[in-house]
């Protein structure tokens, strides 16, 4: 996936109110104390609330054309992306992938929504909050995990976690009663788009579970769920533990035949093939003498008649 870049015409459209100054001398001289980009992925990334940025050096809003120049070694750029992150899958980590290298020195804050919010906005999940926050910890692109993220950013969330920029998709986002949720963080100027992957979604999973909904139920049961666990009807449950035996049959005289086709191979000699020449063996002409071996005719009459009764025979074989 190419890393986006920025150039002076995309930067035609951010607001002049959003480009702010860089910091004076006097502000440079107070450390930071943000935390750092991980440099080891032998551990998972932790959560904002083990690692929450309690830096007292003034941290003012970086512009895109700063976070592109690069940003002093203690002052990372803090870029913000959210979501549901169902089925954690690769279309997920590509767009963090996307968000991790929109800038030299770049620390990725994730925020995964609670089962309570997802579920009143966009509807039930198959993964529950711990397990979605957990996945998010062990993806390489990730610095830190925000917990329950809100739906909509307010200033006051943008401030707390001081955040510089929030990346996602450009599609417009409409949730709860607004067209674009990420309206007002593009007017900031604080909005930088990500490429969504074709042919992955968490919604394309859940459409091919559906789709082949009796192959995994009939996996699963022979692999030792439950027809409760499953919630399978006890006809359902009889219907696939036959088809299940009948697969098996299958499987069995297949294997049978293929041992018995195997073995009469091995017994069998091998033949020449059909299309190979065959060679003939080259014979010397004999002469076949039309009297008897014995002794030659005797007589004028007698040769006569012979010669007679082999005319007759090549009449009759004609």
């Amino acid at each position: 996936m190419p890393v986006l870049k920025f150039d002076a015409e995309s930067l035609e459209g951010i607001p002049k109110s959003s480009c702010y100054k860089l910091p004076s001398k006097t502000m440079e001289e107070i450390e930071h104390t943000c935390p750092q980009p991980r440099t080891t992925l032998t551990e998972p990334a932790a959560f904002a609330d083990e690692t929450s940025c309690q830096c007292k050096a003034p941290h003012e809003r970086l512009t895109i054309v700063q976070a592109r120049f690069g940003t002093p070694i203690d002052r990372p750029v803090r870029v913000y992306a959210d979501g549901i992150f169902d089925l954690f899958h690769s279309g997920h980590a590509r767009a963090l992938m996307q968000a991790k290298n929109l800038f030299p020195n770049t620390y990725l804050l994730v925020g995964v929504c609670s089962d309570d919010l997802t579920h009143q906005y966009k509807g039930f999940t198959v993964m529950n909050e711990i397990e979605r926050y957990d996945a998010l910890r062990h993806c390489r692109y990730v610095d830190e995990v925000i917990r329950d993220a809100p739906w909509t950013l307010s200033p006051e969330f943008l401030e707390k976690h001081k955040i510089d920029f929030v990346a996602h998709d450009d599609i417009p986002y409409s949730s709860a009663g607004s067209d674009d949720v990420y309206k007002h963080i593009k007017e900031a100027g604080m909005f930088v788009p990500t490429q969504r992957t074709e042919g992955i979604s968490t919604s394309d999973l859940i459409t091919r579970i559906v789709r082949d909904y009796d192959v995994y139920a009939r996996r699963n049961l022979q692999r030792g769920y439950t027809a409760k666990e499953l919630n399978v009807s006890f006809i359902n449950e009889k219907k696939y533990r036959f088809q299940n035996h009948v697969d098996k049959m299958k499987e069995k005289k297949q294997v049978f035949q293929e041992r018995g086709g195997r073995m009469l191979q091995a017994l069998s000699p091998r033949q020449s093939p059909s299309s190979s020449p065959t060679r003939e063996r080259s014979q010397s002409p004999t002469f076949q003498w039309p009297f008897t071996k014995t002794s030659p005719p005797s007589s004028p009459k007698a040769a006569s008649a012979s010669i007679s009764s082999i005319s007759d025979g090549e009449e009759d074989e004609k």
